[in-house]
């Protein structure tokens, strides 16, 4: 469509697009609902806000109103003498480690002597009433000396040490092919994303109880159990069989659960109390306590020969990792990994560095670095076409990446990589009809249907963009998973510490076990560190590995059930089948139920699944680093008021390489809810810490996608070719398509204004095109 056509925007009431066809009713393949559903709909599921214990404390925890302040003294006595207070700790009270963290122990409980972030903790209170707790902590007296904040990563490596570690916290030299490659058509560009937040809609709460043997036990919405048990036992100096963390309902999410900064406090107050401590953060607190996405700067230089393929990429990728480490560091070997996207690049000179800065610390968030890298690469991609005078799908097409390619990390694409089937599958869908016929009054123009645009200023614009990211952890990372299966009275329960996070695995295990077994009754079992651990809920994990720990513990209790039945006909169990219900034999000699086969026994096994190991890259950037990989094609459809600025996505039609479908309706939403965090990415989601100060850190100032702004999400198609080595051949569904959606709406954006669109989210500047320039 050319970018001069004007236009507005047709009320569109489209179903959701799903393949016709008839699915099982249980097992894989069928759209099991969750079991917990029907308690979340009507509000009685218990989450960890809504926790209780009796003789409950509250606790409230202070934090620093600066970014960056030396501390010259805490007084805690005010608060202290408080009618009500039970408690009140610093860092003089953490008995063990005074820091904690996942990759570098760098992040204290309590700030000592620095306060390197807004929000940082300096102290935590314990009373009988939450009010109370509030109020004692804000009289706690801190005397801060003022620190010039550095908040700009660039400033990072030139300012004085933040930090005892320094301001870097890793540089990822990739060097891949010659050096000295040049193409025919250079194009350049200078990209930058901003920090998105997690949101999480629940509230991040927890429960701490001591335990009659000195030790306590944490009850909070951990995405990683075993992990946060470690941490907390260190800083408790307490070894870690006398810390417990259990599981309680996860209210969402997408890696901002990860960070045990408030767990460590309620634990502490817990031991120091010797009564339960309860704390629910407000929407504030949570702000400024958890890890958001790094905000990113990209430098680019891509060369090309005439006809638009490929010859080298050249970037500077700088994240901003904020004041701690945390996630910085697979966060940038993602982002270098991935910095030339699903395209063939025979040369490829990529120059990564993650900084400290006094900005709030960055983590774990859905598609982290591919989300930033994927936005610039795009953007080039489009800068290209345009250059070449070609169709931007048909430039991406004559690039695309394949089965048997290499990645620049040197990496052979091993699993399946349908790139073109993707990128075509969109391409050719049918695009959204245009208003032409609507009276004005009809159009529902960009800003809503009060906006204040003219249908006039309206032009539409098309863009695609291919996306891609690894799968289960990298670079070394030891994967494994244990799960037992044991059968009784005809129920099945499932023990893992896989943990629900909205994926979905409570009911794809409860999907293996009627799939293997053929029982009908299957119950997961709530998670704690008791159980064997299973690992972070992060880059499709649980699908992958616990799913096939159970698959493989449910496989051995079958051995169990058929190995006597065999016997008894002279035959091996591999010559029975169970379907529906049922134990067959090929001949049909032996035909019974599962139920009968299994009354008065008790079955059980347990079983670990470990994927083929990974190396870290090396000092080149290279090296088999990622164990699998899935991949995302989206075309969005945008109208754009080029007198106002404003935006509206009329529609995204998304193609996905997902290996194998195991519940489709799960898969559905799991795509559309990926889809709709990057249309926040793109247009609406920026937490603003102008001197590191963070604005606005409420739902108000912070502006995520409702109902009203997701545009029609038409799934066209999903690619089936499974992955050999992943258990059921199935890839990761959720994050591909929060890294693709941000640069497909840029794409579209440039096409309806001819603007360079650089930075995410788009700013309305970004989209105005000034008259002397239409």
């Amino acid at each position: 469509m050319s970018n001069d056509a004007a236009t507005a925007i047709p009320a569109v009431d489209a179903p959701r697009q799903e393949q016709e066809q008839e699915q099982p009713v249980r097992g894989l393949g069928a759209s099991l609902p969750s079991a917990d559903a029907r308690a979340k709909a009507e509000g009685t599921f218990p989450y960890a806000a809504d926790l209780w214990a009796e003789g409950l404390l509250w606790a409230a925890i202070l934090r620093s109103p600066h970014a960056h302040a030396r501390i010259r003294s805490i007084d805690t006595s005010a608060a202290a003498a408080m009618p009500g207070v039970r408690a009140v700790v610093t860092h003089a009270d953490v008995p063990g480690d005074s820091a904690y963290g996942r990759a570098v122990a760098d992040r204290p409980v309590f700030a000592a002597d620095v306060v390197r972030h807004h929000g940082e903790a300096i102290a935590a209170v314990a009373a009988d009433h939450p009010d109370t707790a509030r109020l004692a902590a804000a009289a706690i007296i801190v005397d801060y000396e003022l620190l010039e904040p550095v908040t700009d990563p660039e400033q990072a490596f030139s300012a004085p040490p933040l930090h005892p570690d320094g301001n870097l916290i890793r540089h990822i030299p990739l060097r891949f092919g010659d050096p000295d490659a040049l193409g025919e058509v250079i194009v350049e560009g200078l990209y930058r994303i901003g920090r998105q937040d997690p949101a999480p809609i629940g509230a991040e709460a927890g429960l701490a109880v001591p335990r009659p043997d000195g030790g306590v036990e944490i009850y909070t919405a951990s995405t990683d159990p075993h992990t946060d048990r470690d941490l907390a036992a260190a800083c408790f100096g307490l070894p870690p069989e006398q810390v417990k963390v259990v599981v309680t309902g996860v209210p969402g999410a997408m890696g901002d659960r990860e960070d045990p900064g408030f767990q460590i406090p309620l634990g502490l107050l817990a031991l120091r109390t010797g009564a339960p401590v309860k704390l629910a953060a407000t929407r504030e607190e949570s702000f400024l306590g958890h890890g958001h996405r790094h905000p990113t700067l990209l430098r680019y230089r891509h060369h090309a020969d005439a006809q638009g393929r490929l010859v080298k990429v050249e970037a500077q990728i700088l994240l901003d990792g904020g004041a701690y480490a945390d996630a910085s560091s697979d966060s940038l070997a993602a982002a270098v990994s991935f910095a030339c996207g699903p395209y063939v690049v025979p040369h490829a000179f990529v120059e990564g560095w993650v900084v400290r800065t006094n900005n709030p610390p960055a983590g774990h968030v859905r598609g982290e670095g591919a989300m930033q890298v994927c936005a610039a690469y795009e953007g080039q991609m489009d800068k290209l076409a345009a250059k070449l005078g070609l169709d931007p799908a048909e430039l991406r097409m004559r690039n695309v990446l394949a089965t048997g390619d290499l990645l620049p990390t040197g990496q052979t694409v091993t699993c399946p990589a349908p790139v073109a089937e993707l990128l075509e599958a969109v391409r050719e869908y049918p695009l959204p009809p245009l208003p032409v016929d609507a009276s004005e009054e009809d159009w529902l123009l960009p800003g809503g249907p009060e906006g204040a645009g003219e249908p006039g200023a309206v032009r539409r614009g098309v863009g695609y963009a291919l996306g891609m990211v690894h799968m289960l952890g990298a670079e070394g990372r030891d994967e494994v998973s244990t799960a037992t299966v044991k059968v009784q009275d005809g129920v099945a329960t499932v023990l893992c510490a896989a943990v629900e996070t909205g994926q979905g695995f409570s009911t794809l295990a409860r999907q293996i076990v009627q799939e293997v077994l053929g029982v009908e009754d299957v119950q997961v079992a709530p998670v704690d560190t008791d159980q064997p651990p299973a690992g972070p809920a992060a880059h499709g994990r649980h699908t992958w590995v616990s799913g096939g720990a159970v698959e493989r513990a449910a496989k051995m209790v079958r051995t169990q059930l058929l190995q006597p039945l065999a016997h008894k006909f002279g035959m091996s169990t591999e010559l029975l089948q169970i379907t529906d219900g049922r134990i067959t034999s090929y001949d049909g000699v032996l035909s019974t139920t599962v139920a009968e086969a299994l009354e008065g026994k008790e079955l059980w096994a347990t079983a670990q699944c470990r994927p083929h190991p990974t190396e870290p890259l090396d000092e080149a950037g290279q090296g088999d680093a990622f164990v699998g990989l899935a991949f995302c094609a989206i075309r969005a459809v945008v109208d754009v008021d080029v007198e106002l600025g404003s935006v509206r996505v009329v529609e995204l039609a998304v193609a996905q390489d997902v290996g194998r479908v195991l519940n489709p309706a799960q898969l559905l939403t799991r795509i559309e809810a990926g889809v709709t965090q990057g249309l926040g990415a793109a247009l609406t989601e920026n937490l603003r810490t102008p001197r590191g100060l963070v604005r606005h850190p409420d739902l108000t100032g912070y502006a995520l996608p409702t109902a009203l702004d997701t545009p029609d999400i038409r799934v066209v198609k999903l690619v089936e070719e499974r992955d050999v080595v992943a258990p059921f051949g199935a890839k990761a569904a959720s994050a591909v398509p929060v890294v693709t959606s941000p640069a497909a709406i840029a794409s579209a954006v440039r096409a309806a204004t001819g603007r360079p669109v650089n930075r995410l989210p788009i700013r309305p500047q970004s989209a105005v095109v000034n008259r002397s320039d239409a």
